[in-house]
């Protein structure tokens, strides 16, 4: 695994982006397949699109207040 990873996740977390997306990055960026249906958020759906890409792009959008 790249140091990239895991400089990308600490990031997101000290950042304080919402769980769902971290979670969503860390599996668009793996390749893994997307959660079930009944789980996916827009959080995590906007981490898996940013992670496929290797982008952070929108996790501004899921900072806590």
């Amino acid at each position: 695994m790249d140091n990239g990873y895991y400089a990308t996740v600490d990031h997101l977390e000290k950042l304080g982006v919402n769980k769902d997306y971290i979670q969503g990055w860390v599996g668009g960026y793996l390749g893994n397949p997307e959660r079930e249906e009944q789980r996916v958020t827009d959080a995590y759906k906007a981490g898996y699109e940013d992670g496929q890409g290797g982008v952070t792009d929108k996790a501004q959008n899921w900072q806590s207040s």
